[in-house]
């Protein structure tokens, strides 16, 4: 796999807005936000698309949420929040798995965000 924007973007070799960074995870602001507040959480191992991470690897799966929910928090919007994946050449932007969290809206415009 070539290294995507996500991957230039965990080398700090483009600009992004980082709200959150460890050894494992980056969370930066989506350039398209679709809501008040929307975040991408993206793990620094460059997985193609969740269906290439191996079922059996609990302790990513685990880390992906532990972190969407820090960064959550971090954002002050741990008490209503959307998360959605796209997998896969046909739906992914970019082939670099990535879990977008969004939230920040009134309950009217979060009802209606996906029913477009």
């Amino acid at each position: 796999m070539s290294d995507s924007i996500f991957t230039k973007i965990i080398n700090h070799e483009i600009p992004s807005t980082i709200l959150f960074e460890d050894d494992d995870f980056i969370a930066i602001k989506d350039i398209y936000p679709k809501a008040p507040v929307h975040v991408l959480i993206i793990p620094k191992k460059a997985y193609e698309s969740l269906e290439a991470v191996e079922l059996e690897d609990d302790a990513f799966y685990a880390k992906l949420l532990k972190t969407t929910r820090l960064v959550a928090k971090n954002l002050g919007i741990s008490e209503n929040y959307k998360l959605f994946m796209n997998v896969g050449k046909e739906m992914q932007d970019v082939p670099h798995l990535h879990l977008h969290l969004m939230g920040g809206f009134d309950k009217e415009k979060q009802n209606s965000l996906f029913s477009e």
